[in-house]
């Protein structure tokens, strides 16, 4: 299918042509009871702090081993990154990402940062539990079934060990990754997850720069895992925290940056106000480099359509979103989704929207 790209006009335009209809569009009381629900959270500030150069497992792709973030050495000193902790609450960060390599493998460290700022999450390879006294959402990455796991990332029983560690744990939130090589298997893992009633969200696999191997998606498999995204979603409405909206913003021929333009420092030249002003990615040395801040740094730009992009991303264009009460329904449940993905006690709602919309400015 072609895409077309509509002339993007500025976002100055944009306010001052929907003002008028944002009255109108929020007049429906479904939209209304939403859109209160979720401007309550427009406070959230993010940054993400690399917490060790060590895993426990290695994975084909991973993004922590590429570029030179990697090397930097481990500050592992609990009274420097209390300091960070409270510098970054000063300067008006309100949430934090806690990332790579393996951040369960220093919990003491997680445990000062939640301490200082409480609101964040974690991203986790699920092979070690965090400890519950760590009151942070604990994203515990999923790349296939067990025979996959064992595979692409050297780890034996991984998703069953995951399950052990977390099951019935409201922090926890598994991420399915879908490569080109497993999306077929989420069936099978999303039955066996949904047993264990365990929440399940969606990523889709986004090539670190430079990556030559099977993982990365093209056209054909990008529509197969967004016809396996919508079956999932129909199937495990009460596990699944997606809406259809997410599954075209990710599984569009055309990344989120070309979609709806990059917010993070990394894409973004402009130091004035959001993302381009307050996000920083700190390095396991508590150095931060400005030039390659991101949410996921050495991501090939251009493939990004990862999870953790878009909920700053398409979040981000509420504007462009707010030129009819059906593009602002999708974009108020990919909003919902986000922050019951990334909130500690926020309930998702039922999806205001049940079918797939395009993007505003381009096609399915």
């Amino acid at each position: 299918m072609n895409i077309k790209r509509a002339e993007k006009p500025s976002v100055e335009n944009i306010v001052q042509k929907h003002t008028m209809k944002f009255s109108k569009i929020i007049a429906d009381p479904a939209i209304r009871e939403r859109w209160e629900k979720v401007r309550r959270y427009f406070f959230l500030r993010e940054s993400t702090y690399d917490m060790t150069n060590r895993c426990n497992i290695r994975c084909d792709g991973c993004y922590y081993y590429e570029g030179e973030k990697q090397f930097t050495g481990d500050n592992s000193d609990p009274v420097d990154w209390r300091a960070l902790m409270k510098a970054e609450k000063e300067r008006g960060i309100t949430y934090v990402v806690l990332a790579g390599a393996e951040p369960s493998l220093v919990p003491e460290l997680c445990r000062v940062c939640y301490d200082v700022i409480p609101l964040g999450s974690i991203a986790t390879n699920g092979f070690k539990m965090i400890p519950e006294s760590v009151g942070y959402k604990i994203h515990i990455s999923v790349w296939g079934n067990d025979d996959t796991s064992r595979r692409v990332r050297n780890a034996k029983h991984l998703l069953e060990r995951q399950i052990e560690n977390y099951e019935g744990d409201s922090r926890a939130v598994f991420v399915y990754t879908f490569t080109r090589d497993n999306i077929g298997e989420i069936y099978d893992v999303m039955e066996t997850l949904s047993r264990h009633e365990c929440r399940v969200t969606f990523n889709i696999f986004s090539a670190p720069v430079g990556y030559a191997g099977t993982l990365r998606h093209d056209n054909a498999s990008l529509s197969f895992a967004r016809k396996a995204m919508m079956d999932v979603l129909a199937a495990y409405p009460d596990h699944v925290l997606f809406s259809p909206y997410n599954v075209v913003a990710h599984t569009h021929r055309l990344g989120l940056h070309d979609l709806f333009g990059c917010s993070y420092p990394r894409m973004n030249p402009s130091t004035d106000i959001g993302l381009g002003r307050s996000f920083r990615q700190y390095r396991t040395d508590l150095s931060w480099d400005r030039s390659a801040s991101c949410c996921v740094p050495d991501t090939d730009c251009a493939d990004c359509r990862h999870y953790a992009s878009g909920s700053a991303v398409v979040t981000a264009r509420l504007y462009r979103h707010a030129s009819d009460p059906e593009t602002f329904k999708a974009w108020l449940d990919y909003v919902d989704t986000y922050l019951a993905v990334w909130v500690v006690g926020y309930d998702k709602g039922k999806n205001l929207l049940e079918r797939m919309t395009p993007p505003p400015g381009f096609e399915l």
